[in-house]
Order: structure tokens, then sequence, then C-alpha cells
């Protein structure tokens, strides 16, 4: 049986962001005067938990650095923005394929996201058109709920909104912990890992996969 629902779980399932978010922290570290440089192993690393904040925060007391990490992370947040309004985005491969196969079989669309608001914003708007919020039935932000994945908790907010059981829901995430998200809300998920993520880990994954097919959501 096909899903009732498809959950796209993270900026990074729709375009591939991630080495324009390293760089963005790494701007911020520059301007805030500091001899931090995440390259892309040590972004791997970090990208083992979520968080953009948390991760500042981590890295600062393993370096044994005080710093503003709510300050940081809000001016990445600025320069990631400003990068994706003065460009434009192709969505990653297959994306298009499913979110056309969701429209055609009455399969409702979210995005179960814990980043801000600016941030789902601007991504969209660097899809020029590609997609849009009107194309979902439940967005999520991180206003919503206070604990990030792996915290299962956006996910059963998602359901709750959208009237649905994990069953009748699949989930798409783009990095082990965000996977993990999803399956300890019950909820079938594929893994589609970005550019910096961990290609294994993803544990019972339906797939995990380069490009999305709409044949892994027809529930046979």
């Amino acid at each position: 049986m096909k899903p009732s629902a498809i959950l796209f779980g993270s900026i990074g399932t729709l375009v591939e962001t991630s080495d324009m978010q390293r760089e963005a922290f790494n701007e911020a570290f520059r301007e805030a005067g500091l001899d931090w440089h995440w390259d892309r192993e040590t972004y791997r690393g970090l990208l083992q938990r979520p968080g953009g904040q948390a991760r500042i925060e981590r890295y600062a007391a393993e370096k044994g650095d005080t710093v503003n990490a709510r300050a940081l992370h809000r001016r990445k947040t600025e320069l990631f923005d400003r990068e994706l309004l003065e460009g434009s985005l192709d969505l990653r491969p297959g994306v298009k394929d499913v979110l056309d196969y969701a429209r055609e079989h009455g399969i409702a669309l979210g995005f179960v996201t814990t980043t801000s608001r600016e941030n789902i914003d601007a991504t969209l708007a660097a899809t020029t058109g590609q997609v849009t919020r009107e194309m979902f039935a439940f967005i999520a932000d991180d206003e919503m709920t206070a604990e990030q994945k792996p915290s299962p908790e956006i996910y059963r907010i998602a359901l709750e909104h959208l009237g649905l059981e994990p069953a009748q829901a699949v989930a798409i995430e783009d990095t082990v912990p965000c996977f993990m998200a999803a399956r300890a809300a019950g909820i079938p998920a594929v893994a589609f890992p970005n550019e910096n993520a961990a290609t294994d880990g993803y544990t019972d994954a339906l797939v995990v996969t380069e490009r999305l097919e709409p044949r892994y959501f027809t529930g046979g």
C-alpha cells in the first residue's frame, strides 16, 4: 500500500546545501576573529549530531574557547540565507520525480525540519518555484519543538497534524541522526545522504540511495 504522506526531513533532502552551510560557518568564524576552520572531514564528524548551535558549543568546549554560540549560529544563518537568496539551486536527483508522483497520486507532502523559518523561506526561494510552501500539507520549523533530532518529537508533531499513524507515512532523511528521528517515531524511512553525510549507519532503511525514485514510495 502506498503511503498517505511523504515527509522530507530536512533542507538537504530537497537541495544540496551541506557544503554551503559549512562555508557559512567558516565565514562566521572568520568574522568573529576565531582561528577555527571546519574542513570537510571535520564537518562530516560534526554532522553525526544535529543542531548548528550545539555543534558550535561542543566544538568550543573541545578547543577550550569561550564563544557566544547563539550569536555565531545566527550570523552563520544570515550568511547562508544571503547566499541562497543571491543565487539558485537545482533540486537533488529524483526530487522532482517524487514531488510529481505525490501530486499525481494524492499523497500529502510534509517538510519535517527543525531549521528556522528564515532558512526554509530562503531555501524555497532558491529553488525558483520548483518547490513552494503550497506544495506541503505540513511544514515544521525550529519554533515547534525545543528537541533536536534524533529526538522523534518533530515527527510526532507532523503525524498528529496530518492525522496519520507512523506506518502511513514514509520519511526521507539525509543524515544518520535525522534518519534515527524518523525511525524512533516508527516511520519507515529512505536514506538520501547529503555530500558530507555518512553513507552507512541507516539501520532498517527502505533504501540508501543517491537518487530518489517514485518506486520507493509505492508500498510494494
